[in-house]
């Protein structure tokens, strides 16, 4: 049988370490630029790549991060507090793995965008986020090139409007 001085004593030292562990975590707001009662609006992403489509699965991708996240409301017409836009500038494709019996045929390839991304006040025009950010994500080459980055350009998009939506919601780490 516990003594019960001793079980208080654990008691209180479980909520301790509780409370200690607590004492770092933040609710709310975590990016000082933005406030939660924003609006973002997401304007068109320039393409200067020559795989078409990519802005506007780009776009989208933002779009609906920004509805799963939560943290600001997204704008659906000009009314946003916050103007999200960018360039894609950047396409690469990198072999990442090659077939077992032939070191000249690519099985892997690792794909990637590098866009910048700039958030600014409407009211203002005042620059609040200008950074660079690189989406990425590895694709099994089947049959096709072509017909395996269009599978990945969803994944390539998702992984940027992560990282993009991340960036808003807790700012430059």
């Amino acid at each position: 049988m516990i003594c019960p001085s001793v079980s208080r004593a654990v008691f209180s030292l479980a909520i301790a370490v509780t409370v200690a562990g607590c004492a770092s975590y933040r609710l709310g707001q975590v990016n000082p630029a933005i406030s939660v009662d924003q609006a973002v609006e997401v304007g068109l992403f320039q393409n200067a790549t020559p795989l078409p489509g990519l802005a506007e699965s780009v776009n989208a991708s933002i779009r609906r991060e920004l509805q799963r996240d939560g943290t600001f409301t997204l704008a659906t017409g000009s009314d946003g507090d916050v103007l999200l836009t960018g360039s894609i500038d950047t396409y690469r494709r990198s072999p990442v793995s090659f077939q077992p019996r032939d070191i000249l045929s690519v099985r892997d390839f690792e794909v990637e965008i590098v866009t910048r991304v700039r958030a600014a006040e409407k009211a203002t025009g005042q620059v609040l986020i200008d950074r660079e950010l690189t989406g990425r994500t590895t694709v099994r080459l089947g049959g096709d090139l072509a017909s395996a980055e269009r599978q990945a350009l969803p994944l390539l998009a998702n992984d940027l409007a992560k990282q993009a939506v991340a960036l808003l919601a807790e700012g430059g780490w």
